[in-house]
């Protein structure tokens, strides 16, 4: 019995490593104007209101994504200003519930196919392993970032950096360092790097 418990935790076990193995990071795409020269930008502000702005005043995920990319903006030569921008930033976030499922062959050996069915064998070797799929169904929570970065004077999007992750409880609780690295990560694919980069 005990045997056979163990051998159906198996696939369920195998089944969160590969998830958890393929959680690498966020994923990231960017576009960007080509015919757009960003060595020519110098100063930037943000969008007033901000997407992510609710209800007249500013969230507070608003103020970390200022503060993210703001940093990251800076490190790139350019300064925020109250007035005739050369570039404004705006940001829209978005959590939604997703399903993830995955299909995997789980090997019948020790499912009452091996050794139990022809018991002749008897522990001295095992019969030649049958596969069966698998499927495993989990709910998860996933986050999309975007950053628009717009040319003030032509109101033209010259850049968009979008970010999708899932989000666990811990990104949640400590959301601050969660929107760093989603800031970080865009602003990886920006087209004017940051010095030393």
């Amino acid at each position: 019995m005990k045997i056979q418990l163990k051998n159906s935790l198996l696939p369920l076990a195998m089944a969160a490593s590969l998830l958890s193995g393929c959680a690498s990071g966020p994923e990231v795409h960017a576009v960007f104007d080509r015919a757009a020269d960003f060595t020519q930008y110098k100063t930037f502000a943000f969008a007033s209101p901000l997407a992510t702005d609710r209800g007249g005043y500013q969230s507070i995920v608003s103020q970390e994504l200022k503060a993210n990319t703001k940093r990251e903006m800076e490190a790139r030569g350019m300064r925020l200003v109250e007035t005739a921008p050369q570039l404004l930033v705006n940001f829209n976030a978005s959590l939604s519930d997703k399903t993830r499922v995955s299909t995997m062959p789980v090997s019948t050996v020790g499912y009452g196919m091996g050794m139990g069915y022809y018991g002749y064998r008897g522990g001295m070797y095992t019969a030649y392993p049958m596969y069966m799929d698998q499927t495993v169904v989990s709910q998860y929570k996933e986050g999309t970032l975007n950053i628009d970065v717009v040319d003030a004077a032509r109101k033209q999007l010259v850049w968009e950096g979008v970010v999708t992750d899932s989000v666990t409880q811990k990104d949640l609780t400590n959301m601050p360092e969660a929107l760093a690295i989603a800031v970080k990560a865009a602003f990886a694919k920006y087209p004017l790097p940051a010095p030393g980069k």
